[in-house]
């Protein structure tokens, strides 16, 4: 009876301490993540509410930053209810100070990878390398082919993005060797055109800057376009054909939808002025007839 007895008092007093200081640690944590989430989707709506049709630089950081101060609170909630339950529980944790120490050494040398992981994320924070809903193509250690697609989440240790299948892909922080970012204050669409060498040069020159012309007055292209696009002129040469090269600095992301717009604007006009764009070099297999003529259409890059 005497040990129910304690049992008791011990529930009534330290045990429902202890079952607050969950409880109450849980909640913080979820109205930390639920503040966090209000903040992060005004500053997309404010992004891209108006006219602007890309974020800004600034509320790019804002929001990877906001998502990281939410990750880190929430960390810092835990860790302080952790301790807090190990005093109301009469564990001493001052007697604890000495196995932490050691169990720190062994980490230390364990988790070295999770330590450089961290530290790279803060510094792709504080120098805005990316941020949310840029474009990248990001190389790792090791692995293979780049990861290309757009940022989705960025905390001190990965780097979450989905790429344009689809698929959600994470990296460590601390494994980024290389980051090519496609979306970073303004971008560019390159159009390279093929015609047979015994086309007349300057005549698809005109037809050329004709097309950058109508695009930039189109009332649906302008936004997407900082200038009219140029026509840069031959780019490379062979045997039965020339490349001509024409690029429109366009708003960052927007790039790819420019290109193929204009790609499009060209096969038309070609058609008009009686251009031809030459056949493919290479033998076409059974069954991709109509990859065939997409590349015919859209040219080299």
């Amino acid at each position: 009876m005497d040990a129910l007895t304690t049992l008791l008092d011990w529930l009534a007093g330290r045990g429902l301490e202890i079952v607050l200081i969950i409880i109450g640690s849980v909640l913080l944590a979820r109205f930390v993540a639920w503040v966090g989430l209000k903040i992060t989707d005004r500053i997309d709506a404010e992004a891209t509410g108006g006219d602007a049709l890309v974020r800004s630089e600034a509320a790019k950081h804002r929001h990877s930053l906001t998502q990281v101060l939410t990750w880190t609170l929430i960390v810092l909630i835990y860790a302080i209810a952790v301790f807090f339950v190990l005093d109301r529980a009469g564990i001493p944790i001052g007697g604890l100070v000495a196995p932490a120490t050691v169990l720190g050494v062994g980490l230390g040398f364990g988790a070295q990878r999770i330590v450089g992981d961290v530290l790279a994320g803060f510094f792709i924070i504080t120098e805005r390398q990316y941020g949310f809903g840029d474009v990248v193509s990001i190389q790792v250690v090791g692995g293979g082919d780049p990861a290309t697609g757009t940022i989705e989440d960025v905390t001190l240790r990965v780097t979450r993005l989905r790429s344009p299948d689809g698929e959600v892909v994470t990296l460590p922080n601390g494994q980024i060797v290389k980051v090519v970012n496609l979306s970073r204050d303004w971008a560019r669409a390159v159009i390279d055109v093929p015609v047979p060498t015994t086309t007349d040069v300057n005549r698809v020159n005109e037809v050329l800057r004709e097309v950058g012309a109508d695009a930039f007055r189109d009332e649906r292209m302008r936004p997407l376009l900082l200038d009219p696009p140029s026509v840069m002129g031959v780019e490379t040469l062979d045997l039965e054909q020339v490349n001509v090269r024409m690029v429109a600095r366009t708003l960052p992301g927007k790039q790819f939808d420019v290109g193929r717009d204009l790609r499009a604007r060209i096969v038309l006009a070609f058609h008009r002025a009686g251009l031809n764009l030459p056949p493919p070099t290479s033998p076409v297999p059974t069954g991709d007839a109509e990859d065939a003529g997409a590349r015919a259409g859209d040219g080299a890059r």
